[in-house]
């Protein structure tokens, strides 16, 4: 906190001297703002600013007496506090930021900064930790998220005056992490999409579709149902308002939710994908599975028409997709490590972008939430516009030109 001269004002006079100000010479002079143990503002007043000085650091230090925070609070660890976070906020988070929260905390913080007090957690700390996990290979976009849920809980911290400042507030996270891309590692060919659907059976094709011909995700696809909810061929309209998810503990199995944050929505659905769906209908009648719906937030048992089940009429959990999902693509000659089904919306992207679609189209049909996140995504598959060789040095030639006429005129009036 600062420590104000009460003599004088802030602002100087014409000379650039010091202004006295109402209270020159009366009173104390040496004001010292500073938090009481509660972490409320308080001041006091010092004749001497040399024990102005000395306060003001005993004050920051936490060793003032007026300054002192409870020991209890003082000693609370990364791991109390980040528990007591994370069930107070979990209530308006959805299931999967919840599980996915707990787990960020319990395998990727907590075994760092867990038993250290929240006061002994320093810039420095929290540095080393992103260089330690830089150098073992963490994957940059992971280490970023970890990193942002390290920053919330220490920022709650601040706000509950348990700790006087956020240690990551000084972290440059762009400069730690040299830029972290979201540009996908893998996008298979035209050929390399049908040879998948050559392997896939016919029973599973137009899921293969919908992610290259519409872009769904894993989820997406997995949460179609028939009827006019999700789609509309009469209109013309793909309806991505729900995904199917596995939760055994919460909802006793497979459950819908609404998509990724920001990306329901409906677009266009294509009439080659819309005859796919049909055709797939008509001889793979959909299967009726009970299961919760959490759609519009309160929890309702339905019966969902889905349109892709096993073969055992079950709907699919990610590791029973995993399993046949993992033969196609062996025989379609995918990679293991990124060829999953989300290359398939990958391929999407970029058949739009490179086929001169407008990227806020892209972004649209992506139902990404902002065009940044299209742009950094797929900068490498904009096409590049053809420039002809020698636009700008004749651009600036004839800028010169006028110039060069406007002086010769000017001298010539003289």
């Amino acid at each position: 906190m600062p420590i104000d001269d009460l003599w004088y004002l802030t602002k100087r006079g014409p000379d650039k001297k010091r202004l006295p100000s109402e209270r020159h010479g009366r009173g104390k002079r040496w004001r010292v703002r500073y938090l009481d143990g509660a972490g409320e503002p308080r001041a006091k007043m010092f004749e001497r600013k040399a024990d102005a000085e000395a306060f003001d650091l005993q004050a920051r230090a936490g060793i003032a007496e007026e300054a002192k925070i409870d020991q209890a609070e003082r000693q609370v660890t990364f791991r109390e506090y980040g528990e007591r976070w994370r069930l107070s906020r979990q209530i308006g988070w959805a299931l999967e930021t919840r599980q996915r929260v707990g787990s960020n905390l319990r395998c990727h913080l907590y075994p760092v900064f867990g038993d250290r007090p929240l006061r002994m957690i320093r810039l420095t700390a929290v540095l080393e930790w992103l260089t330690l996990r830089l150098d073992a290979g963490t994957p940059k976009s992971s280490l970023k998220l970890y990193f942002e849920l390290l920053d919330a809980v220490l920022s709650a911290a601040v706000t509950d005056k348990i700790i006087p400042d956020n240690p990551c507030d000084g972290v440059k996270l762009a400069q730690v992490l040299r830029g972290v891309s979201r540009v996908p590692k893998w996008v298979p060919t035209e050929d390399e999409v049908l040879a998948l659907l050559e392997a896939v059976p016919d029973r599973y094709r137009a899921a293969v579709w919908l992610g290259a011909g519409q872009g769904c995700r894993f989820g997406e696809m997995l949460g179609m149902e028939a009827g006019t909810r999700c789609v509309d061929g009469g209109r013309g309209e793909l309806h991505v308002v729900q995904q199917l998810r596995y939760a055994p503990q919460e909802y006793g199995g497979v459950y819908l939710c609404g998509p990724k944050s920001g990306s329901s929505g409906t677009i266009d659905l294509d009439p080659f994908v819309g005859q796919v769906l049909a055709d797939h209908v008509r001889d793979f009648p959909p299967v009726p599975v009970e299961m919760v719906d959490i759609t519009s937030g309160e929890p309702v048992r339905r019966t969902v028409p889905l349109l892709f089940t096993t073969t055992r009429g079950n709907a699919f959990t990610d590791r029973t997709w995993s399993r046949e999902w993992a033969g196609w693509r062996d025989a379609a000659g995918w990679p293991q490590k990124n060829g999953g089904f989300h290359a398939l919306r990958h391929f999407f992207a970029t058949t739009l972008i490179t086929n001169h679609v407008e990227p806020q189209e892209v972004q649209r049909l992506l139902r990404h939430r902002t065009l940044r996140i299209t742009l950094e995504t797929y900068v490498h598959w904009l096409p590049k516009r053809d420039r002809p060789s020698g636009v700008i040095g004749s651009v600036l030639n004839s800028a010169a030109q006028r110039t060069n006429r406007a002086v010769t005129q000017s001298q010539d009036q003289r």
